[in-house]
């Protein structure tokens, strides 16, 4: 039986508390631990090699905090690194582990909404070219069309916190506009990208009134409560004292000042050297 410890959650950078907000306010009883590789943040632009091996990196270093369970709360490590971890890394690494990401809960419940089987997917480049979302999608609704659309501008807009200002209002509506363009009947848009729910306002203003939007954090704080109710050799190793441990690869100033944006308060974090 191993001893238990704080359930990890790893971000390229910022993006991943959205996730970890919402997983926290369902599940407060828990520990945590944060770790945001803020020095090699954006992943998005990066090849597959790169995102694995980085990605595999900080996984290690979680496990090396006593992490039996690991969630990838970023869109980009989850559709390029998290096969090859589970498939390749685990079973001689750590084999008692798991580690999980946030493109398939969304996916296994997407076909709950829509009505016309046309699904839009906002996301990064990286997450785009990978096609996860496609091919997740496909796996439990082989019915539905996806459409993509990248929007790189959105990432640096939320972490220069100039995502409430009017100058984001002109990258949000071209991306949308890009996007339905694509197809008349989409009826139903994810939100691929754990940055892009502090734009959502916005979002909203540009999206017909008859779209759904699906944001990830609730969905993954769901899903995470069901997996720990369905594993509970998973949920016995996860530790219960309410506590968080922020990690950061970068400043930790820096990151104080940034996770307030995504969090709504302060936090005090700790910088980790790869």
């Amino acid at each position: 039986m191993q001893t238990p410890a704080p359930i990890g959650i790893f971000d390229s950078g910022y993006g991943g508390l959205t996730v970890f907000r919402e997983i926290r306010a369902k599940l407060p009883q828990y520990d945590y631990i944060y770790l945001g590789d803020n020095a090699r943040a954006p992943y998005g632009p990066r090849d597959f090699d790169t995102i694995y091996h980085y990605t595999l990196e900080c996984v290690r270093h979680l496990f090396d905090m006593g992490c039996q369970f690991v969630i990838l709360a970023c869109n980009t490590a989850s559709a390029k690194a998290l096969r090859t971890i589970q498939q390749q890394d685990l079973p001689t690494l750590a084999p008692d582990r798991r580690v999980l990401g946030v493109i398939r809960p969304t996916t296994e419940i997407v076909g709950k909404y829509t009505k016309t089987n046309h699904v839009g997917v906002l996301a990064t480049r990286g997450t785009v070219v990978s096609r996860s979302y496609v091919i997740e999608i496909e796996k439990f609704f082989p019915a539905i069309k996806v459409f993509q659309q990248a929007c790189p501008m959105w990432v640096p807009l939320v972490e220069n916190n100039e995502h409430e200002g009017a100058g984001a209002d002109y990258f949000v509506k071209k991306y949308l506009d890009e996007l339905l363009a694509q197809s008349a009947d989409i009826d139903t848009v994810v939100l691929g990208c754990t940055h892009y729910p502090l734009l959502e306002k916005k979002i909203r203003q540009y999206l017909p009134a008859n779209v759904q939007l699906l944001s990830q954090g609730a969905i993954v704080a769901n899903s995470l409560t069901d997996y720990l109710r369905r594993h509970p050799e998973i949920e016995a190793v996860c530790s219960k004292g309410g506590g968080v441990a922020y990690f950061t690869t970068e400043s930790a100033e820096d990151f104080n000042l940034k996770a307030a944006i995504f969090l709504g308060h302060t936090v005090q974090s700790r910088h980790l050297a790869l």
